[in-house]
């Protein structure tokens, strides 16, 4: 009897610490190559089609997204923005390794690989590494029906002025309602997560979207005047949370999985 109750024991344990590990936050890292021309640009397109996504298909991710800002926005043809979901940070050096030892990448990627001194393809790369919010812990593929080349996927870092008021804006998020507002009035989010490895902490990182130009507008403008965010936005607690945004409006490229 005893050992029957024992295996029983057993068996709940691994059922929760299984349960725990199903429902824990993903984590992404966001690669921004900044770029200074279309010379660049075009072998940072060739790069990622034909042999980062490849192989990092291979390596297992099998859905990566890759987003250029649109043609009104400032940084129009000077970055590039790559979305890498990952079930854990080890993942980020054992997918290096993959690569590295993978010798159809390193002949697909030789004219990157193997740029001189004097013609790289980038100017500088930035990896951002995020932890995804309690309030959406896995990423979303977005449904839209329009071409890619319409599509809007807006890219936000909201930078707090202490690490204190920056933990409050996450609550505001999470516990507040935020993401849930988000949520009703159908922002089709990717993600919503906190920098815990990036240039501009304290920030959190989140990235909405949208079928059109149109559509994005429309959706800010029901949001901006929606009676919960006109109400939770009064709350003392949240004041004076946000003391800087970033924002780019991105086109997802032909060849993303994310579009």
């Amino acid at each position: 009897m005893k050992s029957k109750n024992l295996a029983f024991s057993i068996l709940i344990l691994f059922s929760l610490l299984f349960s725990i590990q199903v429902s824990a936050s993903e984590f992404y890292q966001i690669k921004v190559y900044t770029i200074k021309d279309k010379a660049q640009e075009t072998v940072m397109d060739k790069y990622l089609e034909e042999a980062f996504l490849p192989a990092i298909h291979k390596a297992g991710i099998s859905t990566v997204g890759v987003f250029k800002p649109i043609e009104t926005d400032a940084a129009y043809g000077t970055k590039i923005f790559v979305f890498i979901p990952l079930k854990d940070l080890n993942q980020i050096n054992e997918l290096d390794e993959k690569l590295l030892k993978d010798k159809k990448y390193q002949e697909a990627a030789s004219e990157y690989m193997n740029a001189p001194h004097d013609s790289a393809p980038f100017e500088r790369i930035q990896s951002i590494l995020i932890k995804a919010f309690p309030e959406k812990p896995k990423f979303s593929v977005p449904n839209h029906k329009t071409p890619a080349s319409d599509q809007i996927y807006e890219l936000r870092s909201y930078q707090g002025p202490t690490e204190k008021l920056w933990r409050q804006k996450v609550k505001m998020f999470n516990e507040g309602g935020e993401i849930g507002i988000f949520t009703k009035l159908n922002f089709n989010a990717v993600f919503y997560g906190g920098v815990i490895s990036g240039a501009d902490m304290p920030n959190l990182m989140y990235m909405t979207s949208f079928s059109n130009m149109e559509s994005n507008k429309a959706h800010w403008d029901a949001f901006r005047t929606d009676p919960a965010w006109e109400k939770l936005k009064a709350e003392s607690e949240y004041a004076n949370t946000v003391s800087h945004i970033d924002k780019w409006l991105c086109h997802p490229t032909e060849y993303s999985d994310i579009k």
